[in-house]
């Protein structure tokens, strides 16, 4: 049986190159799967799906569509994975191990199997580092993205489970 507990979490993705910055603050559950292996799963905050319909200036029209998306996140010492998924729009798996190449595939959820792809970038894990024992406190990835030969930036995951 998992050991599972209900924790307020801090998400944080950072670009130390471009001016991107976001953060989640959320109710998340915490699995022990193992020992030193973990599961943290959550439900982004509701956003609208597009901006055009937050731009909207109908009052029928201003009632935005919302979607829940789940987040989850596979840690350990020794890598992460963190997938978002939802009923539709952008959904993203990324792979980080400390000091090799993972993959970051992005794709488009859709009722139409025959027509989604993705796209799939490489990431070259700089730094992993989980803290706290015996349940974990914060995950600190550290990476930069690639396609191809092009460098994307590098970014940084930080994640604090509060106890």
């Amino acid at each position: 049986m998992l050991a599972h507990y209900h924790r307020p979490i801090c998400l944080s993705f950072i670009s130390t190159d471009l001016p991107i910055l976001s953060t989640i603050e959320a109710g998340a559950t915490l699995y022990e799967r193992d020992l030193e292996k973990f599961h943290v799963l959550l439900n982004q905050p509701e956003f609208p799906q597009s901006v055009a319909e937050m731009e909207t200036t109908d009052e029928e029209t201003q009632r935005v569509i919302l979607t829940k998306r789940l987040l989850w996140l596979e840690i350990s010492p020794y890598r992460a994975i963190m997938t978002m998924q939802g009923n539709g729009g952008l959904s993203y798996r990324h792979f980080w191990e400390q000091g090799i190449y993972g993959v970051s595939r992005y794709w488009l959820n859709n009722y139409n199997t025959q027509n989604s792809s993705s796209l799939r970038l490489r990431n070259f894990t700089r730094s992993l580092q989980l803290k706290g024992r015996p349940l974990p406190e914060s995950l600190r990835v550290e990476y930069e993205l690639w396609s191809d030969k092009v460098h994307l930036g590098h970014y940084i995951l930080h994640l604090e489970i509060h106890h």
